[in-house]
């Protein structure tokens, strides 16, 4: 059984606090994302784990087994790192040999072994050669073939797909998932990027300052951030402050920083007066050319009324500026004197132009609003 579980985990670096009471269950053949910025203690977790760093407190366990001082080579894990760490004097058959006849296994045995891992990561063929002749994506595939060969328990990955360029990372997610489906295996995989973090976890714990803030599958953490950090960290959006000037029944009327109301639905006890950041993704705005509606015309910056069916809430802008990402445009649009952005993909694109005056609208189930000390305001 390879589930691992950490009971209050804590590492300091003299008086730097690096990890602070993480408490997670891992379980058997689960692959769990830690995601986070850099710094905020997620390959520190990954090294305690692997038994390359000790606990300041707490306790590391996999399967029933304490291994909280074990060494490393006692835990049956394996890690890939960041940086490959491949022996350069060495053939790419014997590199991922290497760990196996470390452990006593015969020659034999442990080549045809390695040409059975290399083969699993479309290595097959480069068993004779350098890795100084091999691409970061190659490298790294005999990185991941060297850790499999030795059969462990628990696959520990801290960043290995970080030097890589777009394409190549993202051919080898899939590869990773597909891997990982097929050995069953407990994965723990760091990472600071979402794109990665989304492909290929069962579950993302999100880390920041040392603290696992939120454990989650990956459409949970994303579709009910638990605070504003996490809702910004995910992925990009507009965040808006403001005070509640009504309350009504389940939503409340939000007046921002721009003089626009926004209709916010809410379960918390939010009362008028109260200040909350409102986050409008770019997903959820709809934009739309006023040309030929007298009624919103030069109401720049001002909430206007919108049709059935078109939403429940809804502002006139200006478009700023125009940014071509490939497939989609980004939109950023001056409402009020707060800069709105707003994708859509090219193939809908219908002639926007800087200058132009748009409306923006949106329904209101789809806001999230958050408080003053970051936490989430209940939908």
């Amino acid at each position: 059984m390879s589930r691992i579980e950490l009971r209050e985990l804590r590492k300091e670096f003299g008086d730097l606090v690096a990890v602070e009471d993480v408490s997670v269950t891992v379980q058997d053949g689960e692959l769990l994302c830690l995601l986070g910025p850099s710094g905020c203690g997620k390959s520190t977790t990954l090294r305690m784990i692997g038994g390359l760093e000790g606990p300041s407190d707490g306790d590391v366990y996999i399967g029933e087994r304490q291994v909280t001082d074990s060494p490393a080579y006692d835990r049956n894990t394996s890690i890939v790192f960041q940086g490959w760490e491949l022996f350069p004097h060495k053939t790419v058959l014997e590199n991922v040999a290497f760990g196996l006849k470390m452990d006593g296994v015969g020659k034999d045995e442990r080549r045809e072994r390695a040409r059975e891992m290399l083969a699993r990561v479309h290595m097959d063929g480069y068993q004779d050669q350098n890795p100084a002749e091999l691409s970061g994506g190659q490298k790294q595939r005999v990185a991941l073939a060297r850790s499999l060969a030795v059969d462990p328990d628990v696959i520990l990955l801290d960043e290995p797909l970080s030097n890589l360029d777009k394409r190549l990372r993202e051919e080898m997610e899939i590869e990773l998932k597909e891997i990982h489906e097929e050995l069953k295996k407990t994965f723990i995989h760091v990472t600071h990027n979402q794109d990665e973090a989304f492909t290929l976890a069962d579950r993302i714990g999100i880390m920041n300052d040392g603290e696992l803030v939120q454990v989650g599958p990956p459409t949970e953490v994303y579709q009910h951030p638990k605070n504003e950090f996490i809702e910004g960290f995910l992925g990009d959006t507009n965040f808006v402050g403001g005070r509640v000037e009504e309350t009504d029944g389940d939503e409340v009327l939000v007046e921002t920083e721009s003089d626009v109301t926004v209709r916010v639905p809410v379960e918390d006890d939010v009362q008028e007066g109260d200040s909350l950041t409102v986050s409008l993704r770019p997903e959820i705005l709809r934009i739309h050319p006023t040309d030929g509606d007298d009624s919103v015309s030069g109401q720049t910056g001002r909430s206007v009324a919108v049709a059935d069916g078109e939403g429940s809430n809804a502002v006139v802008g200006q478009i700023e500026r125009v940014l071509y990402r490939g497939s989609n445009a980004r939109y950023f649009v001056d409402v009020g004197g707060t800069s709105v952005f707003v994708e859509r993909s090219v193939a809908d694109e219908v002639g926007l132009e800087q200058g132009d005056e748009v409306r923006l609208d949106w329904t209101a189930d789809d806001v999230l609003a958050f408080h003053d000390d970051g936490a989430r305001v209940s939908t």
